[in-house]
């Protein structure tokens, strides 16, 4: 099956990227990847041919080093973030302070659009693309983890260090038209000179306390076993939140679905951000429609890079499991419930 980022892909018809000189913008240091990368023709989805882990810059010129996480699976809201920074510098470095930062970023596609007029107003041409650009929209500093402000050329500094992961999220995400990031940043403030950095991104889970304690508000249904809609009612096992990988049991009972010239089952996402996509078809299977009306049920699978259900910073992702029957010379009959993904 194909995964979220790759049907982001072809909902916008594929890659071509680069176009026409456009570039994007991205705030450091999520700033690695080459800004041309970051644009796109009209529809399509420049984001979604670019991975979390190639957004983060991990050094600047005058540092060669690494930070590396003791655990590199998913931290998760609210638990804490252990590691160690090693580092040896090219040059001196000079600088006012220097701190170990947690920071998020948000990059977004927007649609942008140019004209040409003529000396009477009149539209002589007429140009549309997509380009991505980010802003930060938080910055923690652990002023615990000490980093010295000074670095003769060829020395070497090591430290581990415990921090706080981000308390309430929002969590990692990939949504193919809109990326919620984390890093830890070690920076060095060098006055009249460009900053150094060492950095790492830092992949930040759901909590599933935090889910079910009703801090995250849900469309409703979605964290149902079962549940009622139109008529019939589709159930999910094991109960929800699935989590990106899993396959579930998808289960509908649809007794007034009537006739037609097939059925089917799908799951949809629907991403809510400046460049928005809606039903993106994640899952599709088949069936006579008669097996709605007795009861079908079907394994479904979660495609792996599908980002959580979420809505923060003005951007979101929810998904629908949507059972139609496909009518000849009218419309669709169907019915459909919310999940939520972790």
């Amino acid at each position: 099956m194909p995964g979220f980022r790759e049907a982001v892909l072809a909902s916008g018809g594929g890659g071509l990227f680069g176009w026409g000189g456009k570039q994007g913008s991205a705030p450091t240091p999520f700033d690695a990847v080459d800004r041309r990368r970051l644009a796109g023709p009209s529809g399509s989805h420049p984001l979604a041919a670019i991975t979390i882990e190639e957004l983060v810059r991990r050094s600047s010129d005058g540092l060669d080093g690494e930070i590396t996480l003791e655990s590199p699976a998913s931290i998760v809201i609210g638990e804490g973030i252990r590691g160690r920074l090693a580092l040896t510098a090219r040059r001196e470095v000079r600088a006012r302070a220097a701190a170990l930062r947690l920071v998020g970023g948000l990059l977004t596609e927007q649609q942008r659009s140019r004209e040409e007029r003529d000396s009477k107003g009149n539209v002589t041409s007429r140009e549309e693309w997509v380009e991505a650009n980010g802003r930060l929209f938080e910055q923690l500093a652990f002023t615990d983890v000490p980093l010295p402000a000074t670095l003769a050329a060829g020395q070497r500094f090591e430290t581990e260090f415990l921090v706080p992961a981000p308390r309430l999220g929002p969590v990692s995400a990939h949504l193919g038209s809109a990326i919620i990031c984390w890093a830890l940043d070690a920076q060095w403030d060098v006055p009249m000179r460009g900053d150094e950095r060492i950095a790492a991104p830092v992949d930040v889970g759901q909590n599933i306390d935090y889910l079910r304690s009703g801090a995250v508000t849900f469309e409703s249904g979605a964290m149902f076993d079962a549940f009622g809609v139109g008529g019939g009612s589709i159930a999910v096992s094991p109960l929800p939140p699935a989590r990106a990988g899993s396959e579930i049991d998808v289960t509908v009972n649809w007794p007034g679905a009537g006739g037609g010239r097939g059925a089917r089952l799908e799951l949809q996402a629907h991403v809510d951000a400046p460049n928005g996509i809606k039903g993106l078809v994640l899952f599709s299977a088949a069936l006579d429609p008669a097996a709605f009306r007795g009861g079908a049920t079907v394994r479904v699978p979660i495609p792996a890079d599908a980002p959580p259900t979420l809505a923060a910073h003005g951007v979101g992702v929810k998904y629908r499991l949507r059972a139609l029957v496909d009518r000849a010379f009218r419309s669709d009959l169907a019915i459909e419930r919310a999940i939520a993904l972790m």
